[in-house]
């Protein structure tokens, strides 16, 4: 739901004109806009917090502009060399997933399928999204959207910056330290399918500490979730990353089972 501007917001950015507020957040704040030609577009202005944040966000919205549009909001547009740097993407009307659980049956396996052809989409162009939870899917007229690359990376071994993400989401060796690879993601799918199932977060998001604590010890449970989605979603959250299965596994076990 749109919201009115802030006196501190900007009115005009580029050919965009903002509307009213979408969200905001650790990571920036997202405006409904509408370009010069009248397009609807939602507008992310991002909020750094450390000397190298431009320089990342160029690379990152160059990566996230290769994405396919296949269960996605595609980035449009980005300008990082202004006073104001902010990244346009795609409008998507509709819920988030988290306004819109629970799920059953046939709708919970089509969420759990547009999930997986989302992120097969990003992982294809070797890009990460590291913040992939229930806000950040919207359920479209078409069906989920997978949104906010604001965050997302290319991915790599010598990726480098701030740990960025929402923790309750996260994978264990996120929270541990290490840099967040598609398996990351692939973890995040298997939260957010059961999530979509019962329409509450499976790691209640609190006290820091707590919160990662949890993450750690985490076992989920299953009780309730039809096959193949148990089997799969198991394995998606196997401690160890490199036994999860890839976005397009998850994917191809999913429309075989159909």
């Amino acid at each position: 739901m749109m919201i009115p501007l802030t006196p501190s917001d900007p009115v005009r950015l580029g050919p965009y004109w903002l509307a009213g507020r979408l969200g905001a957040g650790g990571q920036g704040v997202v405006y409904e806009a509408y370009g010069d030609d009248g397009a609807r577009v939602a507008v992310k202005v991002p909020r750094f917090d450390d000397p190298g944040s431009r320089e990342r966000l160029a690379k990152e919205a160059a990566a996230a502009q290769r994405v396919a549009s296949f269960c996605t909001a595609r980035v449009l547009d980005a300008r990082v060399d202004v006073a104001e740097p902010y990244i346009v993407s795609e409008f998507v009307p509709g819920p988030s997933l988290r306004e819109a659980a629970p799920y059953g049956g046939d709708g919970l396996r089509r969420l759990a399928i547009g999930v997986a052809t989302a992120l097969a989409a990003i992982h294809q162009v070797g890009v990460v999204h590291r913040d992939l939870k229930p806000d950040n899917i919207i359920i479209g007229p078409d069906g989920p959207r997978v949104i906010d690359f604001g965050i997302a990376r290319e991915a790599g071994p010598t990726t480098t910056g701030p740990v960025l993400g929402t923790p309750a989401y996260m994978a264990p060796e996120v929270v541990a330290g290490r840099a967040a690879t598609a398996a990351a993601d692939g973890w995040a799918w298997g939260l957010v399918v059961l999530f979509a199932a019962r329409g509450s977060d499976p790691i209640p998001a609190g006290d820091p500490v707590a919160t990662v604590s949890a993450v750690l010890d985490f076992r989920p449970d299953l009780d309730g979730l039809p096959e193949p989605l148990a089997g799969l979603v198991t394995e998606a959250l196997a401690s160890d990353p490199a036994d999860r299965p890839s976005a397009r596994d998850l994917l191809l076990a999913l429309l075989g089972a159909g």
